[in-house]
């Protein structure tokens, strides 16, 4: 599945870690262009998912047309090729209304999906999945990511043990192929003539990013991280494999678990409940995972030869980043062009 070359040229990149200012920054760039926002990010797809994953706000929806937010229910699954081609199509009338499509998110794989094209791969064996959770439950992550190691080396290299949806997806290809998905994935860049204008990433201070991170963690549980999980469980459907595996979504639901069942949930003053004592821990918890996860977001963005990165010290604001961007494509045209 790919995206053709002459709709591809015309679409903008802006991608990033969590918490370095995307989302500002798209705002100012897509009114500069004249453009609509196109969400790289595999988790604000779903609808409910909304205070763990730093959604775009109303408000900034209304500024600038967003498009593929909310358009999953929490129980579905979704592929990346279910993503491209849904791209693809969203693309398509945002360039028959004479705009541009801006890519905005952190989804190393959907971003390189877009750019390269992707191995579909085979169909999703249920069966297997449950079997392969089964011995994480029992084992440990590290158990499945230890096999994969045997079989796929440099997969197992780019996948965090405790990635555990994605450790599974390529066990399961190597089970029902023979072969490593490694070597299945094969798409190099494409020709420089091929390929997008501009595809950026913001690229900030680790200690800035982390303070960043750390501070949107704390501002997730004021906002009501814990009751918008609460919510999610209580739906009518299970919530799906990769929805429950989103991050700050595994690590509470895991909490909420975990508690006895008669603890009395008194969200409003967590620190008087005894069966919340462990909140703290749980908030660091997930502020070490999302460190961890910038860290192998800025290592996707790195190892795309496509990409190019915006280098900030944290002190520009969200217009100064987006005429960087502009004054870098003005200046790289005549190079494209020779």
């Amino acid at each position: 599945m790919t995206i053709p070359v002459d709709l591809l040229r015309k679409c903008w990149f802006l991608a990033g870690p969590t918490a370095s200012g995307k989302t500002a920054a798209s705002l100012e760039l897509a009114e500069r262009l004249n453009a609509e926002i196109v969400s790289l990010d595999s988790m604000t797809l779903y609808r409910g998912l909304d205070i763990g994953t730093a959604k775009a706000r109303l408000a900034e929806r209304t500024r600038v047309p967003h498009h593929l937010i909310d358009v999953l229910e929490p129980h579905e699954e979704y592929s990346l090729a279910e993503y491209l081609l849904a791209a693809k199509v969203v693309c398509e009338s945002i360039v028959s209304r004479s705009r541009t499509p801006l890519f905005v998110g952190g989804t190393g794989l959907y971003l390189r999906g877009i750019l390269r094209g992707v191995f579909e791969g085979p169909a999703a064996d249920w069966d297997l999945r449950r079997r392969l959770e089964e011995v994480a439950q029992t084992s440990g992550p590290a158990a499945l990511h230890d096999r994969l190691q045997q079989i796929d080396t440099v997969t197992a290299t780019r996948l965090h043990p405790n990635d555990q949806r994605r450790v599974i997806r390529a066990l399961e290809v190597f089970e029902l192929t023979g072969q490593p998905l490694s070597e299945l994935q094969q798409h190099g860049p494409r020709p420089h003539d091929q390929r997008p204008a501009a595809v950026y990433w913001i690229s900030p201070p680790r200690d800035w990013l982390y303070q960043r991170i750390d501070d949107r963690v704390d501002q997730m549980f004021t906002a009501g991280l814990i009751d918008e999980v609460k919510g999610l469980m209580a739906g009518p459907r299970p919530l799906s494999h990769t929805a429950r595996q989103a991050l700050g979504y595994k690590e509470v639901i895991d909490w909420l678990e975990s508690l006895s069942p008669d603890a009395t949930v008194n969200t409003a003053d967590l620190a008087a409940n005894a069966e919340y004592r462990g909140l703290l821990d749980l908030k660091q918890l997930i502020q070490t995972r999302t460190r961890q996860f910038a860290k192998r977001q800025h290592t996707w963005f790195r190892n795309l030869e496509e990409c190019c990165p915006i280098e900030i010290n944290g002190s520009e604001s969200p217009g100064e980043i987006a005429d960087r961007m502009l004054t870098h494509v003005r200046h790289s045209e005549p190079e494209r062009a020779s």
